[in-house]
């Protein structure tokens, strides 16, 4: 793809000469460690420098890229990396879109096998983990994480269909426990609260 063939949001021809590598958008947003649409909110927004082809598509330099993930963003919470680990795709979705608006990196797992598997890649900073799931429910995934890395080492939140679990989740050792369905406040203000102690 030619670069003289790019223009800025404004309308400007980019040069040539500037940024040799350029990214497609679902290239930036595996790069960014985001979803597409968050990367499209930021780009229209102007968080992000976007460059758009003839049809209209996005473009982003790597070197943009770089500097946009060095510099820190929604207060203590910026960047901060969140595991939901649900076997929901729907509620998977409404939490990781809710949580990069915000500024949270976010991850995805659909089982605990899989979020076991994603914890030991990278661990995050925060746990938003399902109770009820098939073959291993979130109280198994709990125990193995405790046992893995330490009681404290990652906070914990339960959630769950099932209201009256709250005490057993605290005995257990989450850090908070939400009977679904929730309000997406209440799920964000309880990550904030804990990712900023």
């Amino acid at each position: 793809m030619p670069n003289d063939r790019l223009r800025d949001s404004a309308g400007k021809r980019v040069p040539a000469d500037q940024g040799k590598e350029w990214l497609t958008l679902g290239q930036a947003a595996a790069f960014l460690g985001a979803a597409q649409s968050t990367v499209r909110k930021w780009a229209d927004g102007g968080q992000l420098p976007a460059f758009y082809t003839p049809g209209g598509h996005r473009r982003f330099r790597r070197g943009d890229l770089e500097a946009f993930l060095a510099v820190p963003r929604g207060g203590p919470a910026a960047r901060a990396g969140v595991l939901v680990v649900d076997d929901d795709a729907n509620l998977r979705e409404f939490i990781r879109v809710n949580l990069e608006r915000e500024g949270y990196s976010v991850r995805e797992a659909t089982s605990a096998e899989e979020g076991l598997r994603a914890l030991e890649e990278q661990p995050p900073d925060l746990i938003l983990l399902d109770v009820m799931m098939p073959r291993v429910d979130g109280w198994e995934m709990l125990r193995a994480v405790q046992e893995r890395h330490g009681v404290e080492a990652i906070p914990v939140i339960m959630y769950s269909g099932k209201v009256d679990q709250a005490d057993e989740a605290a005995k257990r050792g989450a850090r908070a426990f939400i009977g679904k369905p929730f309000d997406p406040g209440q799920l964000l203000e309880a990550t904030k609260q804990l990712l900023r102690s």
